[in-house]
C-alpha cells in the first residue's frame, strides 16, 4: 500500500528521538523501592541499601550538594554516572558546612538549611521540608486503578525483556500547584497537563511542543525547584497521565536529581546557577541592534549599502550579522568567503569597523558532503560516523539543502581543526559567531568517543557553542554567541534566540511564552527574529514586532525576507526606528539588569512570578514580561490593538499618557500602532543616556534619572565603572537625592504622573540644583 500522509501534521527529521521499548500485556519489569537500610552517613548525607518490589538491591544516595540544596540518586551502584557524562559534566555538585544527618528510629533527615530531606525507611518514602517544616513536595508511592493496575512510575526502574530501560520518580502534585520551566517552551507557561521530553529538536517554528533548547528542571508554585543530571531524553509527565502526580522517566545508567529550596523562584535560579554556572554577560555592544542579511543571497555590495543607509537614517545599530550566503551556496558549513559576492572581506569588515560596526557571522556544524574540505575533514575522522564504520551524512537540512556529514566534538583532534577555521575569521576581525542548528545528532550515530546518537544528542549542542565561545573568547576577548540550541548549562552561551518563528500574530505569542519559560530554565539572554523568521510580516505585524524586541534582552532584525525598516512602509518603518530609539535612551536602564542577570541568574525579560512569587495570578500571566524589576510589558499580540493586561500588586503608570493602574487586577488595554503597552512601577528611578547611534564599552555618561511619582526611591545603576546607587527621599516639598559611586548623576528629572506632585526643592548629594521644563518635564540639575 503507498504511504498516506497522517490526517494530523506531523514533522519528521533525521535525529528524531527512539521510542523507549514497552512491556507486553501482562509483562513485569516495573521495580519500586519498598524499604531500605542505612549503609553509611557522614555529615554530608547518607548511603543506604534498597530493596525493591522485583527483588532487586539498589544504592540509595541522599546527600546534601549545598546551602539548600539536596541531592538524590538511585543507581545499580554508587559510582553510576549519566551516560552523557562521557562527553561533559553538567551539574558540579558542592558542599555546606552546615548539613548533618539525624537518624531516629526508621526515619533519616538530612539537613541542608533552607531544605530538609526526610527518609523513612520501611515502607520507604521520601519527602521534602523546608526549614519550618513545611511540605516542598514528596514521593508518590504509587497510585492504582480499580482493577489493581498501577498507573505512575513510583521511585525506581523498569525493564524490558530482563534489561533495565529507566529509572523513574514520581512527586505528589498538590491540586493547586503550578510548575514552570523546563527550557524554552512554546507551550502554555504552566506546564501542568503537559508531557515535555528533553530531546533538542529543529522545532520548525514556535507553534508545538517541539524545543530547539531543553533544560531538565522545573520550579514549582510551592517554593523550589527540581534539576535531573541526565544528558538523555529525559520526561516530564507533569499531571498529564494523573492529574494528582508529577512523573520523572530517565532512560540512563541512574536517576540522579537535585532538590532546590527557594522559597522565591529568584532563589531556586540562584541555586541552579551554583550547580550548572553562572551566565556569561555578553559585550555591551551586544544590548544594542542586530540588522541581519537575512536568509537570502547577500553580497558585499549589499552590506555596505545596508551600513551607509543604517547610518545615513541615524537608525541605531551595533551589529550586522552575515547569514548562510557569506559561504559558498552548496558548501555549508565549510567556513570559508564566497569570493565571487565578497571579493574583499577584509576590506568590507575593515570599512565596516570604522563606521562603528561590529561584524557577526552565521555558521552551523555540518558540513556539506559537496564542499571540497569534505574528503579531508572526512578521512582525518573529523565527522561523526554510522555503526558501520562510515560517515555520518545526514539530512540536516530538511531535503532543502545537501546532506551534511555532522562535525565530532567528541574528538580533540575535530575540534582543534573546526577551531583553527574559527581563528582565521576572528584574525580578518569578525566579532561574534551565530552558532545555529546542532540538533541533529542521529539516535544511531557513533562518535570517536564511543557514545552513541542517542547519548551524544542533548549535549552535543554544549561541545559545539563551548568551543566556539572559547576560541572567541581567545582571540577577541569574549566569549559570546548567537546559539539556536541549548541545554542543561546552556546559560554560559549569551545569547540564544527562539528559532524560526513564522510570521504572525500567534507564532508571536507563543514566541514570547518561549523566552519565559527559557529565562525561568535560568537563561537570561534570550531574544528573537523581529517580524519572525519564516514569510514576510504585514506593516502593522512588523511594527508590533520591533516594539517587542527593542523591549527584549537583546535584539535582532532577521527572516527569510528583509527586515530592514526601508523595506517597508514608512508608517511602520517609523515605528521600528523609533522604537529602537527609545531601546537606546534606556540603555543605562537595560544593561543595569543585564548586569544583575549575569550575577544572580534572574531572567532579565521575566515572567511575572518571579517578582510576585505570592500571586497565583502571576504563575499564569504568559503574554507579558517584566523587564528588570521597574518597566512591565505586553506586546500587542492581537492585530486589533486591544488585550487584558495584567499588573502584579502596586501601582503602575503607562509610559505613554501618565494615567496610573492598580493591580493586582486584570485591565483591558487599547493602543494606538505606535505604542506598545508599557508600564513603569510606581516610585521607581529609571536611569537614562542622550540618545546614540552605537554603543560603547565605555561606561555611560550624562545620565539623567527619571523618577516616577516623585515620591522615595531608589535604583542601582550597573556599569562597566562598577555600581552606583541613587536613591530619593521625599520630604514635604523637598525631594532629597544621594549618589553613591562612581558615576556622577547631576540631573534627575520627574515624568508627567497623574496625581503627582512635584517637589519644589530637589538637592543632589546635598547641593541645591537649578529646576527646568525640559521635554515637558520638571527637570533638575547640577549648579
Amino acid at each position: 500500500m503507498p504511504y498516506r500522509p497522517p490526517l494530523v501534521a506531523h514533522e519528521n527529521f533525521v535525529a528524531d528521538p527512539p521510542d523507549l521499548p514497552t512491556r507486553r500485556p501482562g509483562e513485569g519489569g516495573l521495580s519500586t523501592l519498598v524499604r531500605a537500610d542505612v549503609v553509611a552517613t557522614d555529615a554530608q548525607g547518607v548511603t543506604l541499601k534498597g530493596a525493591t518490589s522485583g527483588g532487586e538491591t539498589l544504592a540509595v544516595q541522599v546527600s546534601v550538594a549545598g546551602e539548600g540544596i539536596i541531592r538524590v540518586r538511585l543507581s545499580q551502584d554508587t559510582d553510576a554516572r549519566t551516560r552523557s557524562a562521557k562527553a561533559i559534566t553538567l551539574v558540579h555538585p558542592g558542599s555546606y558546612p552546615g548539613a548533618r544527618v539525624d537518624l531516629n528510629g526508621g526515619v533519616v533527615r538530612v539537613h541542608a538549611g533552607s531544605a530538609v530531606a526526610e527518609i523513612t525507611l520501611d515502607p520507604w518514602h521520601l519527602r521534602f521540608l523546608d526549614r519550618a517544616g513545611r511540605i516542598l513536595t514528596d514521593q508518590n508511592g504509587g497510585e492504582y486503578d480499580i482493577s489493581g493496575r498501577m498507573r505512575t512510575l513510583p521511585f525506581g526502574r523498569s525493564s524490558v525483556d530482563g534489561a533495565v530501560v529507566a529509572y523513574h520518580e514520581s512527586f505528589t502534585a498538590r491540586p493547586d500547584e503550578r510548575f514552570v520551566g523546563l527550557g524554552e517552551k512554546f507551550t502554555p507557561l504552566d506546564k501542568r497537563g503537559q508531557r515535555a521530553l528533553m530531546w533538542n529538536y529543529d522545532a520548525f517554528g514556535s507553534e508545538s511542543d517541539r524545543s530547539y533548547k531543553n533544560v531538565p528542571m522545573y520550579l514549582s508554585s510551592r517554593g523550589y525547584g527540581l534539576l535531573v543530571d541526565s544528558g538523555m531524553p529525559v520526561e516530564f509527565d507533569i499531571c498529564q497521565s494523573t492529574h494528582s502526580c508529577l512523573q520523572i522517566v530517565v532512560p540512563d545508567d541512574l536517576i540522579d536529581y537535585y532538590l532546590l529550596a527557594g522559597p522565591t523562584p529568584a532563589e531556586v535560579l540562584n541555586r541552579y546557577n551554583q550547580l550548572t554556572g553562572r551566565p556569561m554577560l555578553p559585550p555591551k555592544w551586544a544590548f544594542g541592534t542586530w540588522i541581519s542579511s537575512g536568509f537570502t543571497v547577500d553580497t558585499q555590495e549589499k552590506v555596505l549599502e545596508r551600513a551607509r543607509r543604517l547610518r545615513a537614517g541615524r537608525i541605531p545599530a551595533d551589529v550586522l550579522h552575515l547569514d548562510c550566503y557569506w559561504q559558498v551556496a552548496g558548501h555549508w558549513s565549510d567556513l570559508g568567503w564566497d569570493r565571487e559576492n565578497f571579493p574583499d572581506p577584509d576590506g568590507m569588515i575593515a570599512t565596516l569597523t570604522q563606521q562603528g560596526f561590529k561584524v557577526g557571522l552565521w555558521l552551523n556544524p555540518y558540513l556539506s558532503h559537496l564542499s571540497p574540505t569534505f574528503p579531508h575533514a572526512a578521512a582525518a575522522g573529523h565527522l561523526l560516523r554510522r555503526p558501520d564504520g562510515s560517515v555520518y551524512v545526514a539530512d540536516v537540512w530538511h531535503g532543502t539543502h545537501p546532506p551534511c556529514g555532522i562535525i565530532d566534538f567528541t574528538n580533540p583532534q575535530a575540534v582543534e581543526w573546526f577551531s583553527g577555521l574559527l581563528r582565521r575569521l576572528l584574525e580578518q576581525g569578525i566579532s561574534v559567531f551565530k552558532t545555529d542548528f546542532a540538533e541533529g545528532v542521529p539516535a544511531d550515530a557513533v562518535a570517536a568517543n564511543g557514545m552513541t546518537g542517542v547519548q551524544l544528542h542533548n549535549v552535543y549542542t554544549l561541545l559545539f557553542n563551548d568551543t566556539v565561545s572559547r576560541v572567541t573568547q581567545e582571540m577577541v576577548g569574549h566569549g559570546m554567541v548567537w546559539a539556536r540550541s541549548s541545554y542543561l548549562g546552556g546559560q554560559r552561551h549569551a545569547a540564544q534566540w527562539s528559532g524560526d518563528v513564522n510570521s504572525s500574530y500567534p507564532a508571536m505569542a507563543s514566541n514570547l511564552r518561549g523566552g519565559l519559560s527559557h529565562g525561568l530554565a535560568g537563561v537570561p539572554f534570550w531574544s528573537h527574529d523581529v517580524g519572525g523568521f519564516t514569510g514576510t510580516p504585514s506593516p502593522e505585524l512588523y511594527a508590533r514586532w520591533a516594539q517587542f524586541g527593542a523591549l527584549s534582552p537583546l535584539v535582532r532584525f532577521h527572516g527569510t525576507t528583509s527586515r530592514l525598516p526601508w523595506e517597508f512602509p514608512e508608517f511602520a518603518a517609523e515605528i521600528a526606528v523609533d522604537a529602537l530609539r527609545l531601546r537606546y535612551r534606556l540603555m543605562p536602564y537595560i544593561y543595569s539588569v543585564a548586569v544583575e542577570s549575569a550575577r544572580t541568574g534572574v531572567p532579565m525579560m521575566r515572567a511575572l512570578l518571579v517578582d510576585s512569587p505570592d500571586d497565583p495570578a502571576a504563575w499564569t500571566a504568559e503574554l507579558e514580561y517584566r523587564l528588570g524589576a521597574d518597566l512591565l510589558v505586553a506586546p500587542m499580540v492581537d492585530p486589533e490593538g486591544s488585550r487584558h493586561v495584567y499588573l502584579p500588586s502596586g501601582d503602575w503608570v503607562d509610559y505613554w499618557t501618565g494615567a496610573v493602574h492598580s493591580g493586582p487586577r486584570y485591565h483591558r488595554m487599547s493602543k494606538p500602532l505606535e505604542q506598545v503597552p508599557l508600564f513603569v512601577r510606581y516610585g521607581a528611578l529609571i536611569p537614562l543616556a542622550p540618545l546614540a547611534e552605537t554603543l560603547s564599552e565605555a561606561p555611560f555618561t550624562d545620565v539623567t534619572v527619571v523618577s516616577y511619582g516623585a515620591v522615595d526611591g531608589r535604583t542601582v545603576i550597573r556599569d562597566t565603572d562598577g555600581d552606583t546607587t541613587v536613591s530619593a527621599v521625599r520630604s514635604g516639598d523637598r525631594f532629597e537625592v544621594t549618589v553613591d559611586g562612581p558615576k556622577p548623576v547631576r540631573r534627575i528629572a520627574f515624568a508627567a504622573v497623574d496625581g503627582a506632585t512635584l517637589p519644589r526643592e530637589v538637592r543632589i548629594n546635598g547641593a541645591v540644583t537649578a529646576l527646568s521644563t525640559v521635554d515637558g518635564r520638571l527637570t533638575a540639575e547640577s549648579r
